[in-house]
């Protein structure tokens, strides 16, 4: 593998998806477009945000190995991260960003064993509420579901021995810096 493989993640209101984004200029990143069985709002490009896939057309996909990794999470929907986009990119040397939950990093890094796996956390719970008030993408009852379950994913994360660095992000900057310090310490960009 000539590439790098960066996965990010945490809790739902972190601040991922926009660490990813300044990642992927700052390292020239590749990030990965996962696909998804969940319905697509009406700001969301499929190709772009997610690829949206009736849940036959994943299932079929899964079977056949088309995935690096996937889960059954919040609603009872798919998420995956298709397996040829990522694996092309690293063949050309590129760092590629995974933005994946819990259980696809340890699906991943079974497989890839020198990905780099960093979790984010927010300063403050009440940080993480606010950061997931002010989206607006969620429900009440959806907020609620992923501000309950946070604390038992961090936990999990902690414990299940995949990550091997885990950040605050007090400042979008601040984290971008540190993961890219990270990523050119490994021997990557």
């Amino acid at each position: 593998m000539a590439g790098t493989l960066l996965i990010i993640s945490g809790p739902s209101g972190v601040g991922k998806t926009t660490v990813c984004k300044e990642l992927v200029k700052r390292l020239d990143a590749f990030l990965s477009v996962s696909a998804t069985t969940r319905p697509r709002r009406d700001n969301e490009v499929d190709g772009v945000d997610y690829h949206f896939l009736s849940t036959e057309e994943f299932e079929n996909r899964l079977q056949r190995g088309e995935f690096l990794e996937y889960a059954r999470v919040y609603g009872g929907r798919y998420y995956g991260t298709p397996v040829r986009p990522v694996m092309d990119a690293l063949a050309a040397g590129r760092v590629v960003i995974l933005e994946i939950e819990i259980e696809g990093t340890l699906q991943v890094v079974k497989k890839l064993p020198q990905a780099i796996t960093i979790y984010i956390l927010a300063p403050t719970p009440e940080d993480q509420k606010g950061r997931l008030e002010g989206r607006r993408k969620d429900s009440a009852e959806a907020m609620r579901e992923r501000l309950s379950k946070a604390d038992g994913e961090i936990r999990w994360a902690q414990d299940c021995g995949a990550y091997r660095h885990f950040l605050v992000n007090e400042t979008v900057e601040g984290t971008v810096n540190e993961i890219v310090r990270i990523v050119r310490e490994s021997g990557s960009k």
